[in-house]
């Protein structure tokens, strides 16, 4: 059975944006409201991935000093 995207309500909000660019944006018949989520969307995952990174940090670093003196599972079954 298909998944049905679930539809999010949307709020209205202003935003400024350079005048030039506007013009430009309408003239190639953007959708300013599709882009702007698009834009966003990327945005935070970029913020959400950084974050857990900083946030992490010691495991990742523990777990790399881990690897690096006793090696992984797998060190003695792959042939590469």
């Amino acid at each position: 059975m298909p998944r049905r995207r679930q539809t999010l309500a949307k709020r209205a909000t202003n935003v400024s944006i350079r005048s030039d660019l506007l013009a430009a944006a309408r003239d190639a018949g953007i959708n300013l409201s599709a882009t702007l989520e698009r834009a966003l969307a990327e945005e935070l995952s970029s913020v959400m991935r950084e974050r857990w990174r900083e946030e992490n940090q010691d495991a990742i670093a523990a777990y790399n000093a881990y690897v690096d003196e006793h090696g992984t599972f797998s060190d003695k079954l792959r042939s590469f």
